[in-house]
């Protein structure tokens, strides 16, 4: 049986993770695969130590928009095939997605978006969403075992944000965000840290400006989903909030095949 250790990290810029540490820190973890979220890159501008890490493939998705979202995927081994998009041009060209094939899975690394800056940008999140379940679904008709990771944006239940009352109005914590993770998690899917944790006080984002971190005063935003078919697979989900360097947290689960 062969043991598949995956971290997830919103890194809040690749660059500026550099700058702290990352190498170190990735040195230490020795994932299997790690994926990273909010680049902030092109690959062109990836520092070369990072895009060469000795025993890893890497492989990076750009938005158009220079400075501005993107993906990052880092695995020990090569995979069969990867797709960074849905086919979707105006959720594919913000460089949100990278989904790998295994031999025993397929994984997603999705940056899904933020919805507070507008109404426009909500309703691109809530049809990125969609778009996404749409493909997933697709994929679950062939019986694909899948793994999906990163930055969701929403907190799922008042037991995922420190201020559940404050918030209600606040995109991450809306009422249409949080049953469309219930619906997601209703086509066969689990929150893997769920499975281990049931308790408040676990968090992944903090705001910066209010120095939240110290007070734990955060919000559960990143996760590691499943497809059911994989939950016998499951040995751990966890959270790594002891991990600086961004204003996010890694996640990660272990798996067995």
């Amino acid at each position: 049986m062969a043991k598949a250790r995956i971290l997830s990290w919103n890194v809040n810029g690749i660059r500026a993770a550099y700058k702290k540490g990352f190498l170190d820190w990735f040195s230490n973890e020795k994932p299997d695969i790690l994926c990273i979220q909010e680049t902030k890159a092109h690959e062109e501008q990836v520092p070369d130590a990072i895009k060469d890490i000795k025993g890893y493939h890497a492989f990076f998705s750009s938005a158009e928009k220079k400075g501005y979202s993107g993906v990052g995927l880092f695995t020990k081994e090569e995979p069969k095939n990867i797709r960074k998009g849905f086919g979707i041009k105006k959720f594919d060209n913000e460089g949100r997605i990278i989904i790998v094939e295994y031999e025993k899975f397929l994984l997603f690394n999705i940056y899904f978006p933020n919805g507070k800056a507008s109404k426009q940008r909500l309703k691109y999140k809530m049809e990125f969403y969609d778009a996404f379940l749409d493909y997933v679904k697709r994929l679950r008709k062939k019986r694909q075992k899948l793994i999906i990771c990163g930055d969701v944006n929403t907190a799922h239940t008042e037991i995922d944000l420190a201020r559940p009352k404050q918030n209600q109005k606040i995109s991450g914590f809306l009422p249409e965000e949080r049953a469309w993770i219930d619906k997601f998690l209703a086509h066969g899917f689990t929150d893997t840290f769920r499975v281990f944790n049931k308790e408040g006080g676990n968090y992944t984002w903090w705001d910066v400006k209010s120095r939240a971190r110290e007070r734990n005063v955060g919000w559960r935003i990143d996760y590691f989903f499943i497809s059911n078919d994989l939950k016998k697979n499951l040995k751990s989900g966890f959270i790594m909030p002891e991990t600086m360097g961004s204003d996010h947290c890694p996640v990660g689960v272990e798996i067995i095949f």
